[in-house]
């Protein structure tokens, strides 16, 4: 599968950030979801537009983003 196919960004949907096509589900809002405690499974019962595909896509995406760099990296500042 390539994110490609699931992943996309048009500046007429949420100014432009990464969504599920065919959505406006954002990349951003199912990383919030898992990062917040929900699972694979709690998302799709919320949002049964999507599939596991869909959010397999977004890690795809994800992982590609950070091999090619185009995640700022982070920084231990100093207190």
């Amino acid at each position: 599968m390539k994110w490609q196919d699931k992943i996309v960004s048009d500046n007429k949907v949420l100014l432009g950030k990464p969504v599920i096509k065919g959505t406006r589900i954002s990349v951003e809002f199912i990383l919030d979801r898992l990062a917040n405690g929900w699972t694979e499974e709690d998302i799709l019962k919320n949002y049964p537009t999507i599939s596991a595909e869909d959010i397999q896509a977004v890690f795809a995406y994800l992982n590609d983003c950070v091999k090619d760099g185009l995640l700022v990296e982070l920084r231990q500042q100093s207190a």
